[in-house]
């Protein structure tokens, strides 16, 4: 969708004259009274998969057109077009990565990647285990782990974190996956920045400066639950460039309840009610009421 979709594919058919690019995507863009455009869930939120259109900004959704927003059901569309003759009308719905068609997804990365054995740790940093890619594992993965012998305190034990510098995956109790603060970076806006974000953004960027606070739903996953937030916007050090005064902007989003197994690399998606306001990549994930693992 970022990169081809509403990319190359948007920027050729705007150069050929084209005025859009429909695709059969369940969501909705709706023209304020300024003329803005915005982007929306669809109707039916059981199909609305607005979470993987928060990357458009502004003058994409201006050439975006989604003719299944308000479609009641997938039936509707299945009874047109069968009715068309189109040879899609009794295609299965994919569930998984529509690519991997068995979706066995380890298999996949083993036949196109190169996966490296590596270390399972605790968060104590002791080696439970041997894995052959930590590319192949999830945060809250239970199931695959192998490593052969029960925790002290007889308890599954969950991926809380992959590592890919260090190729490592660390492993521990249930409640070490719950958090309920997410940073993120890279952040995008679906149409203009709401206000708050938009006048801070209009400021000189200093260490340590925040935007105001403003209300929204944020979401962590294509078909998972909106949790009620808090977030703002603030310039931290950038401790990933070359230069050491470096600055980069950072979402902060306060959880108002707990999430389970939100993993760094993440996309985070933003709400206010159905409108999406944007979305970022997940840098660190963590619980305020205890050491945010991600750091060691």
């Amino acid at each position: 969708n970022e990169k081809i979709k509403f990319a190359a594919l948007l920027e050729k058919a705007v150069a050929l004259g084209f005025d859009a690019v429909v695709t059969g995507h369940y969501a909705k863009v709706i023209t304020d009274e300024h003329g803005n455009r915005e982007l929306h869930r669809a109707a039916t939120w059981a199909k609305d998969q607005s979470y993987v259109l928060g990357v458009l900004t502004h003058e994409q959704l201006k050439h975006a057109w989604f003719p299944l927003a308000d479609t009641p059901s997938k039936d509707e569309v299945r009874a047109e077009a069968a009715e068309r003759g189109f040879s899609v009308a009794k295609k299965p719905d994919s569930y998984d990565i529509c690519f991997i068609p068995e979706g066995d997804t380890r298999e996949w990365l083993e036949e196109h990647i190169d996966m490296t054995e590596g270390d399972i740790k605790d968060t104590d940093g002791r080696v439970l285990g041997k894995h052959r890619g930590s590319q192949a594992f999830t945060v809250g993965q239970r199931k695959g782990l192998a490593i052969g012998h029960p925790a002290p305190d007889g308890k599954p034990r969950f991926v809380l974190e992959i590592r890919p510098k260090t190729n490592e995956v660390i492993v521990g109790g249930k409640d070490l996956l719950e958090i309920d603060e997410i940073r993120g970076i890279r952040e995008t806006w679906a149409g203009l920045p709401v206000e708050e974000a938009a006048a801070f953004l209009a400021e000189e960027p200093v260490e340590g400066a925040r935007s105001a606070s403003f209300d929204v739903t944020a979401q962590v996953r294509a078909h998972a639950d909106p949790v009620p937030s808090t977030a703002h916007l603030e310039w931290v050090v950038d401790d990933e460039s070359a230069d050491p005064g470096a600055l980069r902007l950072e979402t902060v989003v306060r959880l108002h309840e707990k999430l389970r197994g939100v993993a760094p690399g993440q996309t985070m998606v933003i709400y206010q009610g159905t409108r999406v306001l944007g979305q970022s990549t997940i840098a660190r994930a963590y619980s305020l009421d205890r050491a945010d693992i991600n750091a060691n």
